[in-house]
């Protein structure tokens, strides 16, 4: 990895300027607050205040109390029975949404997700599904339109690792086609799907969620960083792409999380050392660190966001 670049990162300049650009059309600073779930798999709630400039744009919330909210939007979310998926549903949920998730084969994770969404302002469904099948992809994103009638998001979380060490001689065709198919494919097939009922709506959001890897390349786990650097690629150009149709396209880039597919490097003293030494912030991210975000750029007060990726790493890759 290379030395952190000191500048301040693209996102960051971002926020400063529409600041400075709000202040500039004197938007008076409101209380902004959003409930979410407080920990991973907890009902409890906890409401998080923060003070932003608000613009009065036509695509943008403009009341006096604004909140972060998906109330009545449909969301389709893959990945969503484990780990960062479970944790956008369950966010979601908080914001209102009526969510759609797909599961494989973790059917009582599902259902412990589903539980843990009861009580709050919206809804989710799971559906079996495996996101690599054109055909699975179609049928979840037809559960969601024929549950309710429209299709308003889509995060695709779904994603596969390995955890042991692979030289690039010794991976085998089988490996480099299942990690395609799932983080490649299955982001293409959902999208494919997805597209057309969000044209139909004349708008969308559309949040890949890629990693580190697929920004600076990962030895010994090389085709894992070559399909998630190739949804970096396929962000953007759908940005351009999809702009004409209202549909916004970006993209979530985490580090290290703490769920199922890093519990083996969490366990490991040795290596968990080795991984947080990279980490700025000294500490691998909860899952909702990383569903927060992808429901920032869900939300309405990212109407003019698009082609980005949102690096939340703890600053361990600074780049654009």
């Amino acid at each position: 990895m290379s030395r952190a670049d000191t500048r301040a990162a693209p996102t960051t300049r971002f926020f400063l300027h529409l600041l400075k650009l709000g202040l500039r059309c004197q938007a008076s600073l409101q209380r902004i607050a959003l409930r979410v779930p407080a920990v991973a798999g907890s009902d409890k709630l906890q409401r998080v205040r923060f003070d932003g400039a608000l613009l009065a744009r036509r695509d943008c919330w403009t009341p006096k109390n604004m909140h972060i909210t998906l109330k009545d939007e449909v969301a389709v979310i893959t990945g969503g029975s484990r780990g960062i998926g479970a944790a956008t549903v369950k966010v979601f949920v908080a914001a209102g949404a009526k969510v759609v998730f797909n599961y494989q084969r973790a059917n009582r994770a599902a259902k412990k997700v589903i539980e843990s969404c009861k009580g709050l302002e919206g809804q989710a469904f799971a559906e079996r599904a495996d996101v690599s099948s054109m055909a699975d992809a179609r049928r979840l994103v037809e559960a969601a339109v024929s549950r309710f009638g429209k299709l308003d998001i889509l995060v695709a979380n779904a994603g596969i690792w390995n955890y042991h060490p692979l030289p690039i001689e010794k991976v085998t065709e089988k490996q480099w086609d299942e990690m395609m198919a799932v983080n490649l494919k299955g982001v293409y097939s959902l999208v494919h799907h997805a597209v057309p009922q969000m044209i139909r709506r004349k708008g969308g959001r559309i949040i890949v969620v890629s990693s580190t890897a697929g920004q600076r390349g990962e030895a010994f786990h090389t085709h894992y960083g070559a399909s998630k650097g190739a949804l970096i690629s396929l962000v953007k150009g759908l940005s351009t792409e999809l702009a004409r149709h209202r549909i916004l396209v970006n993209c979530v880039a985490p580090g290290w999380v703490e769920t199922d597919m890093s519990t083996a490097v969490l366990s490991n003293r040795r290596e968990y050392k080795e991984a947080i030494s990279a980490i700025p912030l000294r500490r691998f991210a909860q899952p909702e660190e990383i569903a927060l975000p992808i429901l920032f750029l869900a939300s309405r007060m990212a109407t003019f966001i698009t082609g980005e990726i949102l690096n939340v790493n703890g600053g361990s890759v600074l780049c654009g």
